[in-house]
């Protein structure tokens, strides 16, 4: 199966292939965790688009591109896909290093049509236009994103051959919300249908049912047409809606879109989940998930551990009962980050505004303007969408809007797109903002009391899963710019922690062996200018933990007090991540391969000393 030949199969034997691709994916990832319900409901027409272009010329462009296993299946990976998601193994998204079947790294949403647009340039460029094409594959999710219509703007204009197959199952991974997202099946509700029916309905009265039966068959084909006004009106050419899962009617459709020489949207309707019935449908559980049983669904994966975004959940809870000022959003993920529970109970004062970062981050700095207190509450890695408006819209104005950010530090099987390393060092820079970060569950509560009466921009930070566990002393409340010593003795070795990092700081202690004192930092900006000073005078060698990137992150923010200070004598040597991207894999498997499990510092500690 390694070397599948679409192109000489017919579509019943194709129909064959599309069963055993959906098999293999769901035994690889009920074992391995994966994206799963998004994948399969594209099964159809990744394999239509190999039957009718080549990937070894024409740019597919998959967005996002979770679900783009079935094209790993398809380009020589069969047998290695088991290793889907593993340390060393396959990655999750497209990754040209992996083959060159993968034209693009992906991992965020809605870049697929400026790509695409890229791609057409270059080929017009370059005199390729009869024998290349750009192949984009964008979900309905995706098309709620700013940067869509920004390239569709272009493209519309310059009229580059280019073919956009729309996979339209009615749901991102959450919910649709607004209109665009919704437009495709909600134009029946516009001023043109709703004054046409009107007037047939008064018209067919007179008729009887004959008459309301051909009305009825004129609205069905108005919903076959009003759907690609919105693109037809931008310049682009659109074909559909057509059935997703019908594979003769895609792969002549897409053979059609090939050769009309202009750029065209194939409007496709598929149903997540196809294939297994536990996951066909609307659910968010499924689009993401951990291994799992295959017969029951159950997840196999079990956690006694509280979560860090559980309990961001109930910190924030106990504060909106508290404060109606209390109001938040997040960007398409409000069961990833926590917020469901909230836009549930208080529905008029919590939303899930799409995937549209940087709508998120300018909204809620209006709210704040208007005495509210936001909680905008999105993935480290996300909010990187969203930083022009951080310093334009929240920090220039110096407005009190607290990012929460989840999945902070390395998050995993999601690997290099997807790692929350950057934060601190992007955010650090932005005059107004303030950065701390919790260490524990108690530590969170009165991280999340500090930030709800805090009147200025403030970030704080948490890692995927739990916080680690220690025995140190209990956290106190927090103070702006006060760090909490946890340990203290005569050793010339001083330990600091930020965030998860304090965990971490803890169980290398355990292995070094030796007395040494512990600082939670729990400020990065502002830094406890008083307790360092106190430090640099008992300690000389400095060891900084924390799960984020080295430069512009805890240790240089240290590095630059010194130097301010003109504080000599001290050693110091940072924890953090080093100037490379991250692989993707199992988070143990991960740290082990960059030197930065417990056991491995407390030996990076005792060599440098």
């Amino acid at each position: 199966m390694n070397n599948i030949n679409i192109k000489e199969k017919n579509v019943q034997e194709l129909v064959t292939v599309c069963a055993d691709i959906r098999e293999k994916i769901l035994r690889v990832v009920s074992k391995n965790g994966g994206h799963l319900s998004s994948t399969l409901g594209a099964t159809e027409i990744i394999v239509a688009m190999h039957k009718v272009f080549n990937s070894k010329k024409d740019p597919f462009i998959f967005d996002v591109s979770h679900q783009a296993y079935a094209h790993k299946l398809l380009t020589g990976r069969w047998s290695s896909f088991d290793t889907l998601r593993q340390f060393n193994g396959l990655c999750g998204y497209t990754k040209p290093s992996e083959s060159d079947d993968d034209y693009f790294v992906a991992g965020h949403s809605s870049t697929s049509i400026s790509l695409g647009v890229g791609a057409a340039k270059s080929i017009a460029l370059k005199g390729e236009e009869d024998s290349r094409i750009p192949v984009v594959l964008i979900g309905d999710g995706s098309m709620t994103a700013g940067m869509v219509y920004e390239a569709l703007n272009e493209l519309g204009d310059r009229k580059y051959p280019m073919v956009i197959i729309l996979n339209d199952n009615e749901m991102s991974i959450a919910k649709p919300i607004g209109a665009i997202s919704r437009v495709l099946s909600s134009v029946m509700a516009g001023p043109f249908y709703q004054k046409f029916k009107k007037h047939t309905e008064s018209f067919v009265d007179n008729f009887g049912e004959g008459a309301h039966y051909i009305a009825k068959r004129m609205e069905e084909g108005l919903k076959l047409i009003t759907p690609g006004l919105l693109f037809e009106e931008m310049g682009i050419d659109y074909i559909g809606p057509i059935d997703g899962h019908n594979l003769k009617s895609l792969i002549s459709t897409l053979e059609l879109a090939r050769g009309m020489g202009k750029p065209v949207i194939v409007h496709c309707q598929t149903l997540k989940g196809k294939g297994y019935e536990i996951a066909e449908g609307q659910e968010e559980k499924w689009h993401g998930v951990s291994p799992f049983d295959l017969e029951s669904g159950n997840s196999s994966k079990k956690s006694s551990s509280k979560s860090a975004t559980q309990i961001y959940t109930e910190a924030l809870m106990h504060l909106v009962k508290n404060n109606e000022k209390i109001v938040g959003a997040t960007a398409a993920m409000p069961t990833g980050t926590g917020l469901s529970e909230l836009m549930q109970a208080y529905p008029d004062r919590f939303w899930d505004v799409a995937i549209a970062e940087q709508h998120a981050v300018t909204s809620m700095s209006a709210m704040a303007k208007e005495g509210f207190k936001p909680f905008c509450t999105i993935y480290s890695t996300f909010l990187q969408r969203g930083y022009d408006q951080v310093i334009h819209d929240t920090c220039l104005m110096d407005l009190p809007v607290v990012f929460a950010l989840d999945r902070a530090g390395i998050v995993g099987e999601d690997g290099e797109t997807h790692q929350g390393v950057f934060d601190i060092s992007f955010l650090r820079a932005i005059p107004n903002m303030t950065l701390f970060a919790p260490r524990d569950e108690k530590s969170f509560h009165q991280a999340m009391a500090f930030a709800s009466e805090y009147q200025h921009p403030c970030s704080l930070r948490y890692p995927r899963g739990s916080f680690t566990q220690t025995d140190l002393p209990e956290s106190i409340p927090f103070k702006l710019a006060k760090s909490q010593l946890l340990r203290s003795n005569a050793s010339d070795i001083l330990f600091i922690g930020y965030g998860n990092g304090v965990g971490r700081a803890y169980e290398t202690s355990e292995f070094f062996g030796e007395e040494v004192s512990i600082l939670d930092l729990r400020f990065v900006k502002p830094l406890d200018k008083e307790m360092l000073k106190n430090m640099a005078k008992e300690h000389k060698k400095w060891f900084v933990f924390s799960d984020s990137a080295k430069m512009g992150g805890v240790g240089s923010a240290i590095l630059e007090f010194l130097a301010e200070e003109k504080i000599q004598g001290i050693e110091l040597s940072s924890f953090e991540y080093g100037d490379e991207f991250i692989t993707h894999g199992n988070t143990k498997l991960v740290e082990e391969s960059l030197e930065l499990l417990p056991q491995q510092l407390a030996q990076r500690v005792k060599k440098s000393l």
